[in-house]
């Protein structure tokens, strides 16, 4: 395999002009994905017409905005960890251990093994994008909607590593995710499904209100009753640097979570939201001996940041190689492309090789730049937690609005966001934890679209969800990953049973008798 694009691509990234543009196009990046709902995807929407009006050429245009791609998937994790508000889909669960530890007075060490976590996750991505890319490619076209309907079903069969000590509300809140997914308009029969009649319930809930409503509005509500209570807040900022020893326990953690992050990256139209979730469930399945995920496990942030980012860099896979996209975000770089007339598909590689290799070795250089921007400010992101709830709650409850209103255009939209932000409170009081409606949520939409999909190939024939070798392994896969934890379990019970037993024995023998005897 031939790298010489690749190295006419450093030389064009590591141009003057391409250093500043990337350079610029990090630092907004990284602000675009700390604000709640903005996500990268509607930055670079905003971006795009300005770096084509200021006739910047192809390759420059395709840095500028693999930059801002790259600087969201860090900067969502600023407002995740800090406020348990989600900048974006993919930094939802980093806010099931982050935020738990900047309330701990860890903050400081949070945010700065994400950003370590998010650079192992980059560059790996990016290493895996430029070395594999073809044959990944050539992968990606076995998928097909019986393949995509198994691999939804595997990842549902993790979902017993988040059932901790409340499996009943956990599956109660995944089938309130599966309920949600279903409202709005069936595209198959072309019916209205639990609308109740409003219109603007055709195109279904959106999943940033869902996910602002969940999160934010929720955290803004028990924050005021807390305040009322007189309960104290905790506003610690903690040491500024992460520990020796969660580096090295989490290297592990983010080389498995980044592996996982880009393979599904690679799959067009799963994104970030996936891929974190699988990873964080692979990870705890493997790592949480002690019951430790969901409370300040450093394991349990650096999962989900080294998978985002190793996604961001696999949804360029299908786009270069094949012209599809692989993330919604990669669908505006498409058009980008569109836009100076260059087609992305097979041939793209040696027909523009500058552009290619130039985007690839900008993903080096971004996540360089990116991690030398992120870590000295990390003083600065803490402040956040400095600032008192009269002022905190006003602002979480207007980046809210704001960041809905803004995306969507309705006031329906902030309105059901509040409605679901109530419901979520009520549900958290009441013990539930908001990750496995996120995850039933996201995870149904795909199951059931490629299910229906599926089925209509066939003709109504359930045999096409195990014809594929790729759906074999993956039905084998979700069956291990479901069973196993119950032999584990069952087999760890028997090999204790005998130590429980002998104290009881001992505490049979009257007072008095020699034990010894």
């Amino acid at each position: 395999m031939s790298f010489d694009y690749l190295w006419d691509g450093f030389s064009v990234a590591l141009s003057l002009q391409n250093l500043l543009i990337g350079l610029i196009g990090c630092f907004l990046g990284t602000m675009i994905g700390a604000l709640p709902a903005i996500g990268p995807i509607n930055g670079i929407a905003l971006l795009l017409p300005i770096a084509y009006t200021m006739g910047l050429p192809p390759e420059s245009t395709m840095i500028l905005l693999a930059a801002i791609y790259c600087g969201a998937e860090y900067g969502g994790r600023i407002s995740s960890i800090l406020l348990n508000v989600p900048g974006d889909a993919g930094a939802v669960m980093t806010a099931l251990d982050g935020y738990p530890m900047a309330r701990q007075g860890r903050a400081g060490e949070a945010l700065m093994l994400s950003g370590l976590a998010s650079f192992t996750g980059g560059i790996i991505g990016a290493t895996g994008l430029a070395l594999f890319a073809p044959v990944l490619a050539g992968l990606a076209t076995g998928f097909g909607p019986a393949e995509y309907f198994v691999l939804m079903v595997f990842a549902f069969a993790t979902l017993g590593s988040m059932m901790g000590a409340r499996p009943v509300k956990t599956l109660i809140g995944c089938v309130l995710g599966l309920m949600l997914a279903t409202i709005g308009l069936d595209a198959t029969s072309g019916a209205y499904r639990f609308t109740f009649g409003e219109p603007e319930l055709g195109d279904g809930i959106e999943f940033v209100v869902l996910v602002i409503g969940l999160f934010s509005i929720s955290e803004a509500l028990i924050l005021l009753e807390k305040q009322a209570a007189g309960t104290e807040i905790i506003r610690g900022l903690g040491r500024m640097t992460a520990r020796l020893s969660d580096i090295r326990r989490g290297i592990g953690t983010a080389l498995r979570s980044s592996g996982i992050g880009f393979v599904v990256g690679v799959l067009p139209g799963t994104g970030a939201s996936v891929s974190s979730a699988i990873a964080y469930m692979t990870e705890k399945r493997i790592s949480d001996r002690d019951g430790s995920f969901g409370k300040g496990d450093p394991r349990g942030l650096v999962a989900p940041e080294a998978a985002n980012n190793a996604t961001s860099c696999g949804a360029f896979v299908p786009m270069l190689t094949l012209g599809v996209p692989g993330s919604g975000t990669t669908a505006v770089m498409l058009g980008a492309l569109m836009l100076y007339n260059i087609q992305p598909g097979p041939t793209l590689m040696t027909d523009r090789p500058e552009i290619v290799g130039g985007l690839i070795a900008s993903l080096f250089i971004g996540n360089i730049l990116l991690l030398a921007l992120n870590l000295p400010l990390v003083r600065i992101f803490t402040r956040v937690l400095t600032v008192p709830n009269w002022v905190l709650v006003p602002g979480i409850l207007v980046l809210s609005i704001v960041g809905v209103y803004s995306t969507h255009a309705s006031a329906f939209s902030v309105l059901l966001m509040l409605g679901i932000g109530m419901a979520g409170w009520l549900l958290r009081k009441a013990g539930f934890d908001m990750a496995p409606i996120i995850l039933g949520f996201v995870l149904g939409r795909v199951m059931e679209v490629n299910l229906r999909n599926a089925l209509a190939i066939s003709g109504g024939d359930l045999g096409i969800l195990f014809e594929s070798t790729i759906s074999i392994v993956l039905w084998i896969a979700a069956a291990l990953v479901a069973v196993m934890p119950l032999v584990l379990g069952r087999r760890l019970k028997r090999a204790t049973a005998p130590e429980a037993r002998i104290p009881d024995a001992e505490a049979r023998i009257p007072d008095g008798e020699d034990r010894a005897a």
